[in-house]
């Protein structure tokens, strides 16, 4: 399954100095890893994972594919960008199809940048942004509505059911709540309505808080701010440095590790942010492995084997007989395949199998 996320901001504020960084960064690393810019705005990066390296050491496969992730960059929103000011809401339908936004918040004094408001303020940014991406929900979900009157007048049922959760929807939308929080999110009209509108409110929100190099290091006021807020929100918040990331475009990863180390910082900002969107997603990768290539596909924790094999191929699912499954931990210990095997930790996995995470799988089907 692929994943999505949505870079959205005010104008100066890092956010495509970050785009710029986490995509052009990874093409700088391997011409191994699947890296193509789409359009201006839209990236496809690997999802970094060293368990690929370790496995790819053991098989020696003619090359290592990474599971991958969008990354998709609009204009920078401005107050009023629902009601067409700036260009940003021209763009909003670029991340109605990704799983995750990050906002991009700017967190540093710096004279020599100017603020689109006047001044550096976390929180009166987020509600700025927030309140266009709420402003465009509504505007869907009317348009919906309009429709949905029209199908319940012929006694449609489907449309009537949609109909009557939509207002109370839309109610709760012009009451200044995300979508994220209606409460009668289990209710099937509710399901379908979101899964054909791709209400950007009802996705997972994580903040960027952009510092600069001394914040990296310990939170500054505006980083406590944010994290406050955001608590209150139940969201994470990402602290990086646009800067430094651009500086590492191009570094290798012992380079990386000692820059970050001297900055105090433990993972880079892709590093955090796919962390954070697989956390909130429920997402993990298993692996395949073999001579051609060693892969990671990415799927939900809780997914049975069959599923898991649909990844690679639907045919891969309909006709599924057995999983052969090896942990990860096992498949480095034994030296690969055949010592895995030997030491007896190959198993047989059916149908009802939960795939873990780190798991490497060879799936035999007959179609």
């Amino acid at each position: 399954m692929g994943l999505g996320i949505g870079l959205v901001g005010l104008p100066n504020v890092g956010k495509s100095t970050t785009f710029n960084a986490l995509t052009k960064a990874q093409n700088a690393e391997s011409a191994n890893y699947p890296f193509c810019t789409i359009e201006p705005n839209k990236a496809v990066v690997p999802v970094p994972d060293k368990r690929l390296d370790e496995l790819a050491k053991i098989v020696k496969p003619q090359r290592v594919l990474h599971s991958t992730i969008d990354f998709v960059d609009i204009a920078g929103l401005v107050k009023g960008a629902s009601k067409g000011e700036g260009l940003g809401n021209k763009f909003l339908s670029n991340i109605k199809e990704t799983e995750v936004i990050l906002q991009i918040v700017r967190c540093f004094d710096d004279e020599n940048i100017t603020h689109v408001e006047g001044s550096v303020d976390p929180i009166r940014d987020i509600e700025i942004i927030e309140t266009e991406l709420l402003l465009a929900d509504i505007e869907s979900l009317e348009k919906r509505i309009a429709n949905l009157q029209k199908k319940a007048k012929g006694k449609d049922k489907e449309a009537m059911a949609q109909l009557e959760v939509a207002k109370k929807l839309l109610e709760h939308l012009e009451n200044e709540n995300p979508a994220s929080t209606f409460e009668d999110k289990d209710n099937e009209a509710y399901q379908k309505l979101i899964k054909e509108l791709r209400l950007l409110t009802a996705k997972e929100i994580i903040y960027g808080a952009n510092v600069d190099e001394e914040g990296l290091s310990e939170d500054n006021e505006y980083v406590k701010k944010l994290k406050e807020y955001a608590k209150s929100k139940n969201r994470e918040v990402i602290k990086l440095c646009a800067k430094i990331e651009e500086e590492m475009v191009g570094f290798d990863e012992e380079e990386k590790k000692e820059m970050l180390e001297a900055l105090g910082v433990e993972e880079s900002g892709l590093d955090q942010i796919i962390r954070t969107c697989f956390d909130k997603l429920g997402l993990m990768n298993y692996f395949t492995a073999g001579v051609k290539e060693v892969r990671s596909w990415t799927i939900k924790k809780g997914t049975t084997a069959p599923k898991a094999a649909a990844v690679i191929h639907n045919d891969f699912e309909k006709g599924f007989i057995r999983a052969e499954v090896i942990s990860y931990e096992d498949f480095i210990k034994y030296g690969g395949e055949a010592g895995a095997k030997e030491a007896g930790k190959m198993r047989l996995e059916g149908k009802d199998y939960i795939v873990q995470d780190g798991d490497i799988m060879h799936f035999r089907f007959n179609v």
